[in-house]
This record gives structure tokens, sequence and C-alpha cells, in this order.
């Protein structure tokens, strides 16, 4: 076969699969896009969970790598492909990049939210996973028309972590593909007046409770790290789910998806006069709104702290700088 009959039927194959369940031998792809606040400590996490002892970089745009890992002895191994999208909330529309109709079955995403930075938290959250769900959504209206079966599955599987017998079904709204919510900058957190912490964790258990999303919080600390890594592989390799599940204001959070309950979380954390007061036409907005009255959103525009790529030295190419100093004069 020359090259071109191979890569037709690569195509082929990919576009009429005949079973999508991995059988002996097959390798399984996976694809997870890392977004969050900037500096939050997107890349730190995508290191420790591919165990590899670089130092992190600042990410610019969007920055792909990979991980293979075997299942078993003498199987070929798996591929996770690891997305992150940098420069906090001014780049989302570069999400269309890794997210696309053909890997959708097989697409997680992961939220890195800055425990430390609690007054951009609720904005980040918010534009991130609004633009995300949208181009999913998206997604899934054209698979609709043209593979619904495949759409069908996907709809399916949302609800999967959650039984039908759990008492909120009808009160979530899950998000359409997994997502995975990590809490990070636990250490500095920690330091936090105790009050403004239980708000802080109670809002982030309903969020991720409301998307049907796992939650975890962590640090730079080891064993902080291997129990956000521990939530990542489920997604990207397949391992075993975890079942434990920590819930405690005055320790750090551990919820996989499905395992909370409002119940459990309680009424948002403000008086009843003011919850009275507060006009909200969702559960998700009022939580906002007294999340809010606590931690004012700081007016900020990340376009404006983006520092042009083309003056960073690491991207220095003396030729095209002086083409372009030429240009500029």
């Amino acid at each position: 076969d020359t090259l071109w009959d191979l890569a037709i039927a690569e195509v082929e194959k990919r576009e009429n699969p005949d079973d999508d369940d991995v059988k002996p031998g097959e390798v399984w792809e996976k694809s997870m896009l890392f977004m969050g606040n900037k500096n939050g400590g997107k890349t730190t996490i995508i290191l420790r969970c591919l165990e590899r002892e670089e130092s992190p970089k600042p990410t610019l745009a969007l920055e792909y790598t990979f991980g293979r890992r075997a299942r078993r002895h003498n199987t070929p191994k798996d591929v996770a492909h690891f997305w992150e999208l940098g420069g906090g909330t001014s780049l989302v529309e570069l999400i269309r990049i890794p997210i696309t109709s053909h890997n959708i079955r097989s697409f997680a995403v992961v939220l890195v939210l800055d425990l430390s930075k609690p007054d951009e938290l609720w904005t980040t959250m918010e534009s991130l996973l609004q633009v995300t769900r949208n181009h999913v959504n998206k997604i899934l209206t054209k698979l609709e028309k043209t593979n619904p079966e495949v759409a069908a599955e996907i709809k399916q599987r949302m609800w999967n972590d959650m039984q039908r017998d759990h008492p909120d079904y009808a009160l979530v709204d899950p998000f359409p593909i997994p997502l995975v919510i990590i809490g990070s900058k636990y250490d500095i957190f920690h330091e936090f007046d105790s009050e403004m912490r239980k708000i802080i964790s109670k809002t982030l258990r309903f969020v991720s409770h409301y998307y049907g999303a796992s939650l975890v919080f962590t640090s730079k600390s080891e064993a902080l790290l291997l129990k956000a890594r521990a939530l990542v592989n489920h997604l990207a390799f397949g391992y075993d789910k975890s079942k434990s599940v920590s819930v405690d204001p005055s320790k750090p959070l551990f919820i996989p998806a499905g395992l909370d309950s409002m119940g459990q979380i309680g009424p948002p954390p403000a008086s009843d006069s003011d919850l009275g007061k507060m006009r909200a036409n969702t559960p998700l907005e009022l939580w906002k709104k007294v999340f809010e009255k606590t931690f004012p959103p700081k007016r900020f525009c990340d376009l404006q702290d983006t520092k042009d790529p083309a003056q960073d030295i690491q991207y220095a190419e003396y030729e095209v700088d002086v083409m372009r100093a030429q240009k500029n004069q």
C-alpha cells in the first residue's frame, strides 16, 4: 500500500468506527483541556499527572502535550492528549481548536481555579464554562443530524454519575462532557479566615454538584497533588475512580462526581433577610449573588495584561525581528 492508501484507510476507519469499545490490544485515546485562572497552576498539575520533573513555564495561548501508559504488561500504550489554555479568560475562543466533533466522545475538561483569588473566581469560572458549554452544544446539535447515536450516547453519559433515585436529580444541570474542578493553591487558602473558607468551599461544592463535576482542592504538597492526579488519570487513562470523599471545610475538599447532595451542602451562606432581598431566577444565580456579596468581582480585563508574545525573548528570531522593527518604523 502507498502512503495515500494507508491515509485513506485510516480516515475511513475513524469516520466509521465499527465498535468504539476498546478491544484487547487496541489503544484508547482520550483528550483533556485544562483551563482556568492565569498563573493558577495548570502546567504544574499537568506535569505531575504525566510524572515529569520539569519546572513549569508560562503558557502562551494554547499548548499541547501528551502522555502514554500501558494498562497491563506487554499491551500497547494508551494515549492521553493534554491541551492547556493560557491567558485566563482572554483567549477562550481558542477552545474550538481542541474540542471537535471527532473527539467529543472522549473529551474531558479540567477547570483550575485559584483559591487564593476569590474575587476572580466566579468570573473566571462562569466565562470559561459558558463558552465551553456553548461550543460543545453546537457540536452536539450538528451530531444529532449526522450521527444521532453518538449524540444520544453523549447526552445519556452526562447523567452517568447521577443515579435516577438521587434526591437532586431534577435540580442539577450536568455539564455535557466530563468536568473536573480543581481548587489550586490550597496552602494560601488555608490561611484565610474560617468564614471566608466556608463560603468559598460551600459555593464550589454547589457549583460542582450542579454541573455533575468532581471537585478537589490541591497545592504543591505531594499528598494533595496525588488526589488531583487520581481524578485526572481516571478520565485520561481509565484508572479506577476513587470512592473516597472529604467534605470537611477545615480540610482540603475531595468529592468525586455524583457523591454530594444539596442536603449536605445546605443553603447559600447568607442570612434569611439577605436571601429574601436577592432576586434570582435559578439556584445558580442565587449562589452567585451571595458569593459576590462577600467577594465583589475584581473588574479585571485579562486582555490588557496579556503581554505581546512578539516581545517575549524566548521567541526571539533575529531576522524576523529586524524585519518587524523595519515595518513598525
